[in-house]
């Protein structure tokens, strides 16, 4: 009987350990990843714009190559929606452009269906560093509510790699062209 009120008090304080840390978390979390491309501005602009080619460089649209995908508008302009359905690693959701300042920055907004709900904001902004090289930044930023909060201890780890990832896949398929 000991043994047992040891091992319900064990798995109590393992179970309040995060409860209780996620208290002191901030509930904002924001991810930023950057790479320079070896490609003029405005060309590479002119590929990150369009919503669908995130098909050939970020690591959640390869991560499921059955993955189902429904689009509403016109892609690289603000309302276009890309929707996606996929396997457990991509689950489902959708992203839509908000807003476009050209030769600038693509404004997303992220919203997850499956396996959570919620929603985040993203951005691709370029900044020429010469004529020919562009500065690529991937960035994304939400919310958590209390205690999903206590994930933002390791969004920027989680996160982080994959837009790297994405970068440099981006890095790749813009520099073979």
């Amino acid at each position: 009987m000991k043994i047992l009120k040891k091992i319900i008090i064990i798995i109590l304080i393992i179970i309040a350990i995060p409860l209780i840390i996620a208290l002191f978390v901030k509930k904002e979390y924001a991810v930023d990843r950057e790479i320079v491309i070896n490609k003029p501005e405005p060309e590479v602009f002119a590929y990150v714009k369009y919503l669908k080619n995130q098909d050939n460089f970020s690591v959640w649209s390869m991560a499921d190559p059955n993955m189902k995908k429904e689009f509403t508008g016109t892609d690289g302009t603000p309302g276009f929606i890309y929707a996606w359905d996929g396997n457990s690693d991509v689950g489902k959701g959708e992203m839509e452009i908000k807003n476009i300042a050209e030769n600038e920055r693509v404004d997303i907004q992220l919203r997850f269906i499956e396996p959570w709900e919620g929603t985040g904001e993203s951005y691709l902004g370029t900044d020429a560093v010469d004529a020919n090289s562009t500065k690529v930044t991937w960035h994304m930023h939400g919310k958590s509510s209390y205690p999903m909060n206590f994930m933002n201890l390791f969004m920027d780890g989680m996160l982080g790699k994959n837009l790297q990832d994405g970068l440099t896949n981006l890095k790749t398929v813009l520099e073979k062209e």
